[in-house]
């Protein structure tokens, strides 16, 4: 599984990644971002699914690249072109892959700045090759795992906070599902994008550079729980005729 976040603020973009690969009982850690950065054109491609047609359409994508960068002077006719390569794949690869058990189950969140783009953008591709453009009434797209982190993200993500304040958030998505499941894991790959920079950032973190963190926001979490109104508990417990705990 896979925990990939894109984060679309009014200040620029954050997309965070978890590293963690599984094959079976096996695991093992890999780069789930591809950055592509050539002047003006300032692209990255985070993906979930079967690693297998994710490198395929990757690499399909970066020949593509490679011919025709200079054609593509806004980001949804670069999505346009890797959805392209995702059809690709998918014919090759759909119908063996169902015949072992497997399901072509690959998603990809695409963001960045193209020369012609207004600002920055951000785009969910599903494994068809269609997509959506992520706006400012819910600023954010998750592929891989994506119960756990969801409600935290819709409770405090606006489209106005900084993008240092998104990057919290996002991180603290990441735990609540780390905390749940054991198939996504450290490290995390970090992007950050500024609107209009045309520079796309990234860097890797480890987990104890993240653990006291974690650690600080489990620890307020059980002292919210006490300062909650509790009335209505209260109640519960009148109604129910059983003994008030403290």
């Amino acid at each position: 599984m896979t925990f990939c976040l894109g984060i679309k603020v009014e200040s620029g973009l954050v997309a965070i990644a978890d590293t963690r690969l599984t094959s079976g009982a096996e695991y093992s850690t890999g780069k789930k971002v591809s950055v592509h950065q050539f002047g003006k054109h300032s692209l990255f491609i985070m993906t979930s699914g079967l690693r297998s047609v994710r490198d395929k359409a990757i690499t399909y994508f970066n020949e593509v690249i490679k011919e025709q960068d200079r054609k593509f002077n806004r980001l949804y006719k670069a999505v346009n072109a890797f959805g392209e390569q995702v059809k690709r794949v998918a014919g090759e690869d759909k119908d063996s892959l169902y015949q072992s058990g497997l399901y072509f189950n690959l998603h990809a969140i695409v963001g960045g700045q193209l020369e012609d783009d207004d600002e920055h953008k951000l785009f969910l591709l599903y494994p068809e090759g269609n997509w959506v453009e992520v706006g400012p009434g819910t600023p954010f797209v998750i592929i891989g795992n994506t119960n756990y982190g969801k409600p935290l993200l819709h409770r405090q993500l606006r489209y106005e906070i900084s993008m240092r304040d998104a990057m919290m958030v996002g991180f603290l998505a990441f735990d609540a599902t780390k905390v749940s499941v054991n198939d996504v894991d450290y490290p995390l790959d970090i992007i950050l994008y500024e609107k209009g920079s045309f520079q796309i950032k990234d860097c890797r973190l480890e987990r104890e550079e993240l653990k006291e963190t974690s650690k600080t926001w489990s620890e307020l979490l059980k002292h919210a729980i006490g300062q909650l109104p509790d009335q209505w508990v209260d109640k519960v417990f009148d109604v129910c005729e059983l003994p008030k705990e403290e």
